[in-house]
């Protein structure tokens, strides 16, 4: 039986690093709509939710301050890893070889820092802003994504393809 939390969290870490790649490899299979783009962090979006238990509750600085660096720091790495591609009349995700070792370097990064984090502030408000500093890599990529499907959306399909179709899919 395990009892040491620190091991109990890398597992569960760990479980969840690896429920997120296989996620990813089925994402990668299908074609890419504007919904499948921006709905995740729409629905992601109702995690701020948290913030109405005072326990969650942090600094409106150190908020933003975790907001900026998912956007401009950490989200870089998925910006320079993934892509779009036409594919016939479709739109498929596009991920260079280093894609998902960036995601697990990210993850390392993410499951380091909390525990520095969880010695200066309760295990809430570490939480909280892991969830705003994931938030903003999230939405900083999916616009990234939404502005290159856009951009194929526009183009004109070659001679010999279908032209693309927006899909609720």
């Amino acid at each position: 039986m395990m009892h040491s939390a620190t091991l109990i969290t890398a597992v569960v870490s760990v479980v969840g690093l690896c429920g997120v790649l296989i996620w990813r490899i089925r994402e990668g299979r299908t074609r890419v709509t504007a919904k499948k783009l921006l709905f995740p962090p729409i629905g992601m979006a109702t995690g701020f939710s948290m913030f109405i238990v005072p326990a969650f509750r942090v600094p409106l600085l150190w908020g933003v301050a975790a907001f900026l660096i998912g956007a401009l720091v950490l989200a870089y790495p998925l910006l320079i890893t993934s892509s779009l591609r036409r594919d016939g009349d479709a739109i498929m995700m596009k991920r260079s070889g280093a894609f998902f070792a960036v995601v697990i370097v990210l993850a390392a990064i993410r499951y380091f820092a909390r525990g520095f984090f969880d010695s200066y502030l309760t295990l809430e408000q570490t939480g909280g802003l892991f969830f705003v500093l994931a938030f903003g890599m999230i939405v900083r990529w999916r616009v990234y994504l939404y502005r290159l499907y856009r951009s194929l959306v526009s183009t004109p399909a070659l001679a010999g393809e279908s032209p693309l179709e927006e899909t609720g899919s």
